[in-house]
């Protein structure tokens, strides 16, 4: 896989760092987005499939990046399907930090270090080009604005941002509440996408993985689909019980 094409895991992490402060947004949910950002770009790459609510490894050549070839080589191992709500909810924590040093060393973030009360080193990340965040989120916002059903990495991407809760991040406060739900609408637009959305509001929640759960939005589970603004006010947290705070990356 070449680089003139960011992946969606990047992409996704790259809308969750806030320009001023250098930190993430939704540092609790960020890591299970990231988990199934890469199924579905491994599935966009023809590396694996989805099986009802399970992902099947169908090609294990690596893909040329070294964190979904990663993910690629740990689903092989499993040997059989796995359900995507198992593997995002895995023991595979860290994921964001991973993406983080990834980014840096592709010369899309910048680290600078610091300290919280002026003792704690922490160190917080400015996007390198700030035209490239930009133009991730017009993508985004033209798919809210026209209706237009947008390609399959779009609409996933819009699936993966509402189900870890970035639409408050994306579209803050009262004015951008229309703007929320219709991202949350978009997750109708691509099935796989949809599926992964799903199955990482399920782990939030602590909701058991569902078979052959439709990943229509509209045409087939819209509550679910609407699941974060519902249960956790688009937190992101499970239930809302949890609040993300804004605290630099340590």
């Amino acid at each position: 896989m070449g680089k003139s094409r960011r992946t969606i895991p990047e992409e996704l992490l790259l809308l969750a760092l806030d320009p001023t402060t250098g930190t993430t947004a939704q540092p609790q949910t960020l890591d299970l987005g990231l988990a199934g950002a890469q199924l579905v770009e491994l599935s966009l790459a023809g590396r694996i499939v989805p099986e009802g609510d399970r992902i099947a490894v169908v090609l294990p050549r690596p893909t040329g990046d070294p964190t979904l070839d990663h993910a690629l080589e740990l689903l092989r191992r499993r040997g059989s399907p796995v359900r995507a709500a198992h593997w995002i909810g895995g023991p595979r924590l860290g994921l964001r930090q991973t993406y983080l040093a990834h980014l840096e060393r592709c010369g899309m973030v910048t680290a600078v270090p610091g300290q919280v009360c002026g003792v704690l080193p922490t160190t917080r990340y400015q996007a390198s080009d700030d035209c490239t965040n930009a133009a991730i989120k017009q993508r985004l916002d033209t798919a809210i604005r026209t209706g237009v059903p947008p390609d399959p990495r779009t609409a996933a991407l819009a699936a993966l941002a509402h189900s870890v809760g970035l639409g408050k991040h994306l579209y803050p406060g009262n004015e951008g509440r229309s703007s929320r739900s219709r991202l949350r609408d978009l997750i109708r637009y691509d099935p796989l996408g949809g599926m992964v959305a799903h199955a990482v509001m399920d782990v939030q929640n602590g909701l058991p993985s569902q078979q052959n759960r439709s990943p229509q939005g509209g045409s087939g589970t819209p509550a679910a689909a609407g699941r974060p603004g519902q249960r956790a006010s688009g937190r992101g947290g499970a239930g809302g019980r949890v609040v993300a705070p804004r605290v630099g990356v340590r």
